[in-house]
């Protein structure tokens, strides 16, 4: 398969210059054409990864160039909205970066956006569900070999994050993976969101409250708890325990050497995000492409988007409200419903 379908990473930083490496190493039938930074220093370090792609300093430019079939976008939260409704004015394929926006408020705006243009084009890059595990797990929840589904325990951990990272990023930036891959393994609709503070981790940055634990109801009577937990110093892990009425299904454990030395034993754990789930960014982007390429979407799409927004802005007032806090969401719109 040729490499004609020509894409735009927007946004060079850490995620971006990943998928620039990615898109021009590993995944078939694409290329990265253009880089979209107005940081000279990234732009110029992305564009080494992609020999052959131009650099912009804006989104405008580089659709206006006519070499864009396509746009990923891995830009910060705050950029989505706007680079996601240049893109559908456009009316190009689009994978963006988790989240879809901000607050529900954009999100929904970007989803008006896309109905009013009467195609699905946004592929919402939530790669969890594209794990190899995760997608096993959610094929024995729908085939019941135990039983229903009764119970979700997740573990959301972190070594440490950096100063930048604030009490609302809990949700925002962690816990907003879970928003969106526990409906989906469970096959129901988040109906509240609580959160509980244990004792705090004397190691956490003084501006940081946590661990937390993050309670979650599902439409269907799924309990969810959620661990995150962001000082935790051994490494990085995301796992996932299933109860069912009749057995206990656990993804996420640790691969890989096993060790024993000095009277212990050891496996070694991920230090994080690039290792633990490279193979689906990298299955997530080839889905991407290729259902871009058939004139479809392959994913998450916006409207999923907008439901992790309103459960991320439950979760953030949950974080000083005891009690649960209800989510409110309106019934999918015939759009999505169809593909859905």
């Amino acid at each position: 398969m040729s490499n004609d379908f020509r894409v735009a990473v927007v946004g060079a930083g850490a995620m971006g210059a990943d998928h620039v490496k990615r898109i021009a190493t590993t995944i078939a039938g694409a290329g990265v054409s253009a880089v979209v930074e107005p940081d000279e220093g990234r732009r110029a370090a992305a564009l080494e990864l992609a020999p052959g792609a131009a650099g912009f300093a804006d989104l405008d430019a580089a659709l206006a160039s006519g070499t864009v079939d396509g746009v990923l976008v891995a830009t910060p939260g705050q950029f989505h909205e706007s680079a996601l409704l240049t893109v559908l004015d456009a009316g190009l394929p689009v994978l963006c970066e988790k989240p879809l926006t901000q607050d529900p408020e954009s999100s929904w705006r970007v989803v008006e956006a896309e109905m009013a243009g009467g195609k699905q084009l946004i592929q919402v890059g939530f790669m969890r569900r594209f794990d190899r595990e995760y997608e096993e797990l959610r094929k024995v929840v729908a085939a019941k070999p135990a039983g229903e589904l009764v119970m979700l325990h997740a573990r959301h951990r972190n070594a440490s994050v950096p100063a930048s990272y604030v009490q609302s990023m809990l949700i925002n930036d962690s816990v907003v993976h879970e928003f969106d891959v526990v409906p989906w393994l469970a096959g129901g609709v988040v109906t509240s969101v609580e959160v509980k503070y244990p004792r705090r981790n004397s190691l956490s940055p003084e501006h940081l409250r946590e661990p937390i634990l993050v309670l979650m109801e599902l439409d269907n009577g799924v309990l969810v708890d959620v661990e995150m937990n962001v000082s935790i110093r051994f490494g990085y892990q995301v796992e996932t325990e299933a109860v069912f009425e009749q057995g206990v299904a656990r993804i996420g454990e640790p691969a890989g050497l096993q060790m024993w030395q000095h009277g212990a034993f050891s496996v070694a754990e991920h230090a994080d995000y690039t290792t633990r789930f490279r193979d689906a960014y990298d299955r997530q982007v080839q889905a991407w492409v290729d259902a871009a390429r058939r004139g479809t979407i392959a994913g998450p799409s916006a409207f999923d988007g907008y439901k992790v927004s309103v459960c991320c802005a439950a979760g953030v007032r949950a974080l000083e409200t005891t009690g649960p806090v209800p989510v409110e969401l309106p019934e999918m719109p015939a759009f999505y419903a169809e593909r859905a």
